[in-house]
């Protein structure tokens, strides 16, 4: 049997006293960020099948987050599986036709703006390849069908390019090395290493942290770091994440959710070297006939050939009357519950969920994804994922985070 602690269990009070400071913000961060992280962008493959369980030296919880945290990996390439499965309704194509839109030329943006492209890591199963050389040399490229797009960080030039389309977005890295609006800090989580430092946010004193046993991902020899919610009510039920066991580099997150199931979230290395790549991978030079877009041209975001005036007019009445309206509810958000149980609420200074003649066929759809509710807090809509839940009251409050619905009710009516 493979050797393991399990009878250590480690919270965040008992690691770095360094990091407590990032911990206690997480605890709103963590529900909302994880919650991000699955729900706007990555999955993962059908959990990678272990080769076996290798016969390592016997570690603790806290040395094994303590060897995650010193691990310097500078150098790698390989290739990760990813996918979600939040359980999200089927739009009928319309987020995909909104994204497309939101990024086509006659829309004044461009299809290999990241900010448009990577939402396509909201559900499925995807393959992507990954390499590092440095903070100032990365690629991540996502393979398609007869397609690629890539992301390339080499010095201050980002580039991005959408071998469908041919078109290539360009911008620039800041001093610290990190992109910029175009590059690195816009994308989503990638890797097996970007979620657990996401989950790991969360390791406050109601989580329970454990070395769950020996596996081997992508040929190498890892230990199991096992996350888990103490409080009951939240959605998430545990979070696996494979470290190699030489390094100290996450080689596969997995995230199941309470309610059981397949996992919400798998992501993984299928191969993974940690020798210095090519130089030439780095590299990148817009193809003969390629459209360019210029970071500076593109606008920030989906701004750019939006006509807000046009919008708002056709918006149902129910809706923020402006950004501004929408912005005050933003600035006012604040955290009930604590660790998993976070719960984020805010007011949108509307009327809750467009309904009847004012939401017209909007509101008819938007309904139609929801699940109507009662409380002392009045009525509302709740909108599920496997993870993540969403109260909107109809009088514009919000309630939202990794936990049950009948969490939300109760957080909305403890607010009245």
């Amino acid at each position: 049997m493979a050797p393991y602690a399990s009878d250590d269990s480690t919270t965040a009070g008992e690691v770095d006293e360094q990091r407590s400071g990032r911990r206690k913000a997480a605890r709103y961060v963590v529900p909302v960020t994880v919650m991000g992280v699955a729900a706007a962008t990555i999955g993962l493959v059908p959990a990678l099948a272990d080769s076996g369980d290798p016969d390592l030296p016997k570690i603790t919880a806290q040395q094994l987050i303590e060897k995650i945290a010193k691990s310097d990996v500078q150098q790698l390439s390989g290739t990760v599986k990813i996918s979600t499965d939040l359980g999200l309704p089927d739009l009928g194509g319309l987020e995909s036709s909104l994204m497309s839109g939101a990024a086509s030329p006659d829309g004044g943006g461009s299809s290999a703006d990241p900010t448009a492209k990577l939402t396509e890591l909201a559900s499925g199963t995807h393959t992507l390849r990954v390499a590092a050389d440095g903070p100032d040399k990365q690629k991540l490229s996502l393979l398609e069908n007869a397609a690629e797009y890539s992301i390339v960080h080499n010095g201050k030039d980002v580039w991005a390019y959408d071998s469908k389309s041919n078109e290539v977005h360009h911008g620039t890295a800041s001093e610290s090395g990190k992109a910029s609006e175009s590059g690195k800090d816009q994308q989503p989580p990638a890797t097996p290493k970007d979620f657990a430092e996401e989950a790991l946010k969360a390791a406050d004193d109601t989580t329970s942290v454990t070395v769950d046993g020996t596996a081997q991902v992508a040929g190498r020899d890892a230990y199991k770091l096992l996350i888990e919610p103490k409080q009951s009510g939240s959605t998430v039920g545990a979070i696996t994440v494979a470290v190699d066991a030489k390094t100290g580099t996450p080689l596969k997150f997995t995230l199941t959710p309470a309610s059981g199931g397949s996992a919400v979230v798998d992501a993984g290395f299928t191969q993974v070297s940690f020798a210095e790549p090519a130089a030439s991978t780095f590299d990148f030079t817009p193809p003969k006939g390629a459209k360019v877009t210029e970071e500076k041209e593109s606008g920030k975001g989906f701004d750019k050939g939006f006509d807000k005036g046009e919008a708002r007019r056709h918006a149902p009445k129910s809706l923020p009357k402006s950004e501004k309206d929408l912005g005050k509810g933003l600035d006012g958000m604040k955290t009930i519950g604590e660790g998993w149980n976070s719960i984020a609420t805010f007011d949108t200074g509307g009327e809750g969920v467009p309904s009847g003649e004012a939401g017209g066929d909007l509101g008819g759809f938007v309904n139609s994804l929801g699940d109507k509710v009662t409380g002392k807090f009045g009525s509302g809509t709740v909108f599920s994922t496997r993870l993540v839940n969403a109260l909107i009251t109809d009088d514009g409050k919000v309630y939202v985070g990794l936990v049950t619905k009948d969490a939300l009710v109760k957080a909305a009516d403890a607010g009245k």
